[in-house]
């Protein structure tokens, strides 16, 4: 057995010779200057693996080698050349395409049973009669509750092929009563808009969260729901979006933009230029549009901002935005793992780039944020740094910078009491909505005489709630937390959140937006033309 160990590698490497490729170079035999010819690189890389899977003394997991040497490389690229393990793909595909396939139901694992939040309006789940506290206890028979699961058998067992139906038995807590549920699993939607509704009589607004496939049916259906409403104006929000699709955003300027304008054109390596121009389908090119960014605003929220602004078309509103001004490809890598590699630069149409420089490493580039907030930048617009080298003129003679981000064209600071740290990170990490969440289970027919608007509109939270949830975390958290400073804001966050759980994702943006900064600045930049 010893002996044919040893020669294992040669066997190998001879087969390869003969014609049969298996993945990597396996001839251990060869002389080492093979390493220094045309494709020595790629073979030192095979050849290390391979080394390592037979021959170190201890046995290794080689596929997460291969892992921590794709991030090595890409790292050594750009910040937006990255690796998608095989584990992740399908995740990171679901958010992209826009939709999955499920039964359609928001939940908590609570007390070690799944809990719907709230079933996704129109899907399998709402259809079939399922509300907000049920336990779903049971699908096909298999067990939904105790420590031993988790939610991704939880996921598991809900998901499935479109058409296939799932059986399941909830309690239902208000009756008591144990009923049983066919659902029929279907497409379930991602939202990437998260909200449209007017904001006065003649001014629409839509948030856009990300560019995947599905944006821009969603922002469509919205515009023209604006649109029917009376909208002339539109306050499209980009901010905290941190791009996606290429194509949803050229898309959606082209809604905006008269027929034949310079959208943007990307340049590859070999210099290659791709221009792409609007045309003829806009719906809203004579209308007046306002697009919200902030120093989160990346990629495709670039795009949309940089060339509604080199064509002169509406008003660019916030603080400068990210900087990400490189096109990224998907590309498989055979084993259901993909890279997404930078393939070309874009441009918007005044030949700017405002891909912000990363040539002192990954690190630096992704801290930027808290230099521009050191700087002051986020509250003082004479705080930007700009380059007169960068400095280019639109059509009617507005002046624009390149070199990193997009400067809005009217500037509004960063509201430091609604993003306060604390405030965030509570909301980051669910503590918000989980204490929403275990109030709405005492009682949920406390709101059944409230409507969406009537919530949004009248609803106010009790200083109370506010004591109580301040108690909630102390215990959570084994810390003091207290509110004084910033008592209104928190009351806001949670009606948003009660919103947001009652009604659905709309409602909470609904309920921030009503004391928003921006919000307002738009308004009163609408009011006043």
């Amino acid at each position: 057995m010893a002996l044919k160990k040893k020669y294992l590698p040669l066997i190998i490497g001879a087969a390869v010779a003969a014609g049969i490729y298996i993945g990597g170079k396996l001839n251990f035999a060869d002389q080492s200057n093979r390493l220094f010819t045309a494709n020595s690189n790629k073979d030192k890389l095979n050849r290390l693996i391979d080394y390592i899977d037979y021959e170190y003394v201890d046995n290794v997991n080689t596929d997460s080698i291969v892992d921590v040497t794709v991030n090595g490389i890409l790292e050594n690229l750009d910040p937006h050349s990255v690796y998608i393990p095989r584990e992740d793909m399908e995740r990171v595909s679901e958010n992209m395409k826009g939709d999955f396939v499920g039964i359609g139901v928001h939940f908590y694992t609570y007390k070690d049973t799944v809990t719907v939040i709230r079933a996704v309006e129109g899907g399998p789940s709402d259809k079939a009669g399922i509300l907000g506290g049920d336990r779903i206890i049971y699908a096909n028979g298999d067990s939904l509750f105790g420590k031993h699961i988790n939610n991704v058998d939880i996921v598991n067992r809900l998901k499935g092929n479109i058409n296939t139906d799932v059986d399941l038995k909830v309690f239902r807590k208000d009756t008591g009563e144990i009923l049983d549920f066919k659902v029929t699993r279907d497409i379930i939607p991602i939202k990437s808009v998260d909200a449209g509704y007017m904001l006065t009589e003649t001014l629409g607004y839509i948030k856009i969260n990300r560019f995947a496939e599905s944006t821009f049916n969603e922002f469509k259906s919205a515009l023209t729901k604006l649109k029917q409403a009376g909208a002339k104006e539109i306050a499209l929000d980009l901010r905290d979006n941190p791009g996606g699709f290429l194509a949803v955003a050229e898309a959606i300027v082209d809604e905006f933009l008269e027929d034949d304008k310079l959208i943007l054109f990307t340049k590859n390596k070999s210099g290659a230029i791709e221009k792409s121009y609007a045309t003829e389908a806009g719906d809203f090119e004579t209308g007046e549009v306002y697009v919200l960014i902030n120093e989160n605003s990346a990629s495709a929220s670039e795009i949309v901002a940089g060339a509604l602004q080199d064509n002169d078309k509406g008003t660019i509103v916030g603080r400068r935005s990210y900087g990400k001004g490189l096109v990224q490809r998907e590309m498989e890598l055979g084993d259901g793992s993909a890279v997404r590699l930078t393939v070309s630069r874009y441009y918007t149409p005044t030949g700017r780039s405002i891909q912000r420089p990363y040539s002192n490493g990954n690190k630096d580039y992704y801290d930027e944020y808290f230099e521009r907030l050191d700087s002051g930048e986020l509250i003082d617009p004479e705080k930007i740094k700009v380059s007169d080298s960068l400095k280019f003129t639109t059509p009617k003679g507005k002046i624009v910078y390149g070199g990193g981000g997009i400067i809005p064209d009217v500037f509004v600071p960063l509201d430091t009491n609604m993003q306060n740290e604390t405030l965030l990170f509570l909301e980051h990490r669910g503590f918000i909505s989980y204490f929403i969440f275990e109030e709405l289970e005492q009682d949920r027919h406390l709101y059944d005489n409230y409507s969406r608007q009537d919530f949004i509109n009248d609803f106010k939270v009790s200083d109370d709630l506010v004591i109580k949830f301040q108690d909630y975390l102390n215990i959570r958290t084994q810390s003091t937390i207290t509110f004084v400073a910033y008592h209104e804001e928190v009351k806001q966050y949670l009606k948003a959140t009660i919103a947001d759980q009652l009604f659905g994702k709309g409602a909470f943006t609904e309920v921030i937006n009503s004391t928003d900064d921006m919000v307002n600045e738009v308004i009163k930049l609408n009011s006043q033309k």
